[in-house]
C-alpha cells in the first residue's frame, strides 16, 4: 500500500547512516523492480497518453463554441500531459522497455520536427534536457543547480516592499513563468554547455530575454516564437472555417489555458524542493554514496494513490524516487515509492510526503522571505571518507561533456 505521509525520525544525525549499506539497499529494490520492466509499463504509457489526447480533442472540441473554463481547462491538461511524457521519456525511463517503439524513446520523443506532436511548448526540449536532466538533478540543492529556488528569488525578497506585494510577484510569476522565467532559463543552460563542450569562452551575461542580443534572439527564435505560432496563430486559424467568431473564442480559450497550464505546472513543480524542512547544500557531494542522501533530504513528495491522483501531479508526487532513479518507468513509480519509505524509516532518514497545497504554502514562505530552507555545507561532514570511489556501490551519472 501505498503511503502518504511524512516519515520524520525525532533525531537525524547524517553522520550515523551507513550510506554505503545504504546504497547496496537501494539497488536491490532497483534490480527486483526492474525485473517486471515490461509489456505492462508500455500499456500505463498509452493510457496516461490517451487521457491527454482525449483532453485536447474535447477541449479544442468545444473552444470554437464559446470561451468557457471547462474548455481551457481540458486543453491546459493536454498539454501537461505533453510535458509527463517528456519527463520520463528524455530521462530514458522507457528506453529499457521491451519492443517499446521508436517514438517513445529518448532519441526519438520531441526532436526535430516531433517537437510539434510530442511536446510543443515555450521550452526548447534540448535546453529543458540540459538544464533538467543533468544541472538539476546531479546538483540539487547546490549553487550549480539551476532550479534552487530559494537563491533564484533573491531578489524578490530584496525589495523593500510589504509582504503583499511579494504574494502578488510570486501570483504573477506563477501563470507566466514558463515563458518569462524557465524558457530563458533552459536556453541559457544550454548555451552555457555548448560553450564548455566546445572549449569556447562561456556567454556574456545579458539580459536572455532582450532579442536584440545574440543570447536573447536564440530564445525568442528557437523557443517562444515557434510555441507562439503554433499555439496562438495555427490552432485557432484551423477553424477558419467555422467563421471569425469560432476562431475568437479559440483564442480566447487559449490564452485561458495558458494561464491555467502555467499556474497548474507552478503549482506541482515549485515546491518539489523548496520549504523550510527541505536541505540545500553549500559544497559539492563529498562521496558517490552521498548522492542517495541528499536526493531523499533534499526532495519532496505528495501524497499518491490512483493513476489519476497522480495524472493530476504530473507524478511529480513521487519526487523523492525519480530523483534517487531518475530513468524509471512511471508504473515503476507507483511500485517502488512504499519500499523507498519504508528504507527511510530503516535507517532514520526524514521522508517528506505532504498535501501538494501544504507543499506549495512552504515553498511560498521560502520564496517571499517568510521561511528559510536548511542550509549545510555537506551532509557527511561527520563520516570519514572512503580511500578509493573503486567500491562495488552504483556509480552516479555525471553530465554529459
Amino acid at each position: 500500500m501505498k503511503s502518504t505521509s511524512s516519515y520524520l525520525p525525532e533525531h537525524f544525525d547524517p553522520s550515523t547512516i551507513d550510506l554505503k549499506a545504504l546504497a547496496r539497499d537501494l539497488k536491490e529494490i532497483r534490480d527486483e523492480i526492474r525485473e517486471d520492466l515490461g509489456e505492462d509499463d508500455l500499456i500505463h504509457l498509452k493510457k496516461i497518453e490517451k487521457w491527454g489526447r482525449t483532453c485536447t480533442l474535447f477541449g479544442y472540441g468545444t473552444a470554437w463554441i464559446a470561451p468557457n473554463p471547462i474548455s481551457s481547462m481540458l486543453i491546459s491538461q493536454g498539454l501537461l500531459t505533453r510535458w509527463l511524457l517528456m519527463h520520463h521519456i528524455s530521462h530514458r525511463g522507457y528506453d529499457r522497455v521491451p519492443d517499446i517503439p521508436e517514438k517513445y524513446t529518448s532519441k526519438i520523443f520531441a526532436h526535430g520536427f516531433r517537437r510539434v506532436f510530442d511536446w510543443m511548448d515555450w521550452i526548447l526540449p534540448e535546453a529543458w534536457h540540459e538544464e533538467h536532466d543533468f544541472l538539476h538533478h546531479y546538483n540539487l540543492g547546490e549553487e550549480e543547480d539551476p532550479d534552487l529556488l530559494e537563491r533564484n528569488s533573491e531578489w524578490m525578497r530584496e525589495q523593500k516592499v510589504p509582504m503583499w506585494q511579494r504574494k502578488a510577484l510570486l501570483g504573477l510569476l506563477s501563470v507566466t513563468w514558463k515563458w518569462s522565467y524557465y524558457a530563458p532559463g533552459t536556453m541559457n543552460a544550454l548555451q552555457r554547455a555548448r560553450a564548455r563542450r566546445n572549449k569556447e569562452t562561456q556567454p556574456e551575461n545579458e539580459y536572455i530575454l532582450n532579442p536584440l542580443n545574440p543570447r536573447g534572439r536564440e530564445v525568442w527564435l528557437k523557443a517562444i516564437t515557434p510555441h507562439a505560432l503554433w499555439r496562438f496563430v495555427a490552432i485557432p486559424a484551423m477553424f477558419a472555417p467555422l467563421g471569425p467568431i469560432a476562431v475568437l473564442n479559440v483564442m480566447m480559450n487559449t490564452i485561458g489555458a495558458e494561464l491555467i497550464n502555467n499556474f497548474h505546472s507552478f503549482f506541482v513543480i515549485g515546491p518539489n524542493h523548496t520549504g523550510e524542512d527541505m536541505y540545500r547544500f553549500e559544497e559539492p557531494i563529498s562521496c558517490r554514496e552521498e548522492y542517495y542522501l541528499r536526493q531523499i533530504v533534499g526532495s519532496a513528495n505528495y501524497h499518491t494513490g490512483t493513476d489519476l491522483i497522480d495524472w493530476m501531479q504530473m507524478w511529480l508526487n513521487y519526487q523523492i524516487e525519480h530523483h534517487i532513479w531518475p530513468d524509471m518507468t512511471m508504473l515503476e513509480y507507483q511500485k517502488v515509492q512504499p519500499r523507498v519509505r519504508a528504507l527511510c524509516e530503516k535507517y532514520e532518514i526524514p521522508y517528506v510526503q505532504e498535501s501538494v497545497v501544504t507543499r506549495f504554502r512552504k515553498m511560498a514562505d521560502v520564496v517571499i522571505g517568510k521561511a528559510k530552507m536548511i542550509s549545510v555545507k555537506n551532509l557527511t561532514d561527520a563520516i570519514p571518507r572512503p580511500s578509493s570511489l573503486n567500491d562495488d556501490s552504483e556509480v552516479v551519472p555525471a553530465a554529459a561533456e
